[in-house]
């Protein structure tokens, strides 16, 4: 395989047709190197438009959400981004070239390490890596500037709300399958919100995703 013409591919036959039109983007999807973050089995499949299989039971997005998910949260060089959902790393990584830091929580132990050694051994530098449940977001460190969930919640919890700066954006896929759709929030004031809703699809539910209840009363 021609690793550079199967990540040209996947770029122009994947990730631009999913609107991620932004130079600067696909200049980074270039630098970043998607298959040194994919798990060693599943090195053929790095430029697949598919999700890949990740230990306990989560999986990698696809590489055209992945794409959306940094081109839409607009983030910039000064802010602080808290990405919940550290998985392999790569995300992170993307993230890491646009904002000034990056924290990445992640649940599973061995999927912390596996993203610590991958952003390590690709000279990534402004990501920590925090071992820890962020469904309900994560308070060390808040506000930040920006907060983005790389699994899919029934709801976004009403915490988290309160944990992202006058300005900042939320970004999270929310819904059950097979209906979710990917929402920015941007906070307009103390209590004021502004949601755009921004494309749909179905994803696995983030692991620990608190379910609401169903019942009425």
């Amino acid at each position: 395989m021609n690793i550079e013409q199967a990540r040209f591919n996947m770029i122009e036959q994947q990730i631009r047709p999913w609107d991620v039109l932004d130079t600067d983007i696909l200049d980074l999807l270039m630098v970043v190197k998607r298959e040194n973050f994919v798990p060693e089995a599943c090195k053929s499949l790095a430029f697949v438009d598919t999700e890949i299989p990740l230990p306990g039971g989560n999986a990698m997005l696809t590489p055209k959400i992945e794409a959306r998910i940094v081109q839409d949260a607009q983030v910039k060089k000064h802010e602080n981004v808290l990405l919940v959902g550290a998985g392999t790393g790569y995300v992170a990584a993307l993230l890491a070239h646009r904002a000034q830091q990056v924290t990445a929580i992640e649940i599973d132990p061995a999927m912390k390490a596996l993203a610590e050694k991958n952003l390590a051994a690709n000279g990534v530098s402004t990501v920590r890596v925090e071992l820890g449940n962020g469904a309900q977001g994560w308070t060390n460190g808040a506000p930040y500037d920006v907060i983005i969930f790389t699994g899919a919640l029934p709801v976004l919890p009403e915490g988290v709300l309160q944990q992202v700066k006058t300005g900042g954006r939320i970004l999270a896929i929310i819904g059950e399958s097979p209906v979710m759709s990917a929402h920015l929030i941007t906070r307009t004031g103390e209590n004021g919100y502004d949601t755009k809703k921004l494309f749909e699809t179905d994803v696995k539910p983030l692991l620990s995703a608190v379910t609401p209840s169903h019942f009425t009363f």
